[in-house]
């Protein structure tokens, strides 16, 4: 129905962001991780969309691309696993973590995600390996900062978390400061973040 949305940034929760496109404002649920890849208020941006439908109640969730949203659909098909789980399971893990997990049978990683028991993680390993491995595609979410997401990357740090640190890092500039400031002072508080200091 809805392949995705683009549209303006009007505000960012925890669990939801908010989509303003054509006049209408959406409010679209999404994996905090895939939030944290949004730009702030007032940036643009693509979201891949998924509209859940129950004869009582109507829910959009939201991804950062194709491959987020292959991976709530997969995760719909294992007992226990509903739209909201997956979004809490999806919001502990990033898909390239997640990705591996399955892949090399990591139990003990996949239990650590926030909302994920033993016996879910099981199901998953058992219902999921080898389903999940997609060719790596460009984020649809574009980012100012290329080059120093390609930095932080060949430092060893997944690209997506790389954007996302230096989303976080952008939220807490000074005013005033030079375009080599900005860049010096967000490369150094990106990888504060990155290192979880």
């Amino acid at each position: 129905m809805f392949n995705s949305i683009r549209g303006t940034v009007s505000e960012k929760g925890g669990e939801a962001v908010f989509l303003l496109t054509g006049g209408v404002e959406w409010e679209i649920a999404m994996p905090a991780t895939d939030i944290g890849l949004l730009p702030a208020a007032g940036g643009e941006c693509r979201v891949f969309t998924w509209l859940y439908h129950r004869e009582d109640s109507m829910r959009l969730y939201g991804f950062s691309g194709r491959a987020r949203r292959d991976t709530f659909l997969e995760l719909l098909k294992v007992e226990g696993i509903g739209p909201k789980n997956a979004l809490k399971i999806m919001g502990g893990i990033g898909q390239e973590e997640l990705e591996r997990a399955l892949e090399t049978g990591d139990l003990a990683r996949l239990e650590a995600v926030p909302g994920l028991g033993k016996k879910t993680a099981q199901k998953m390993l058992l219902a999921l390996k080898g389903k999940l491995v997609h060719e790596r595609e460009a984020s649809p979410i574009s980012s100012p900062y290329g080059d120093l997401i390609e930095a932080l990357a060949a430092m060893g740090y997944e690209k997506r978390a790389a954007a996302e640190a230096l989303n976080r890092a952008e939220s807490s500039l000074p005013s005033g400061l030079s375009p080599a400031e900005k860049e010096k002072l967000l490369f150094k508080n990106a990888i504060v973040y990155l290192s979880g200091s």
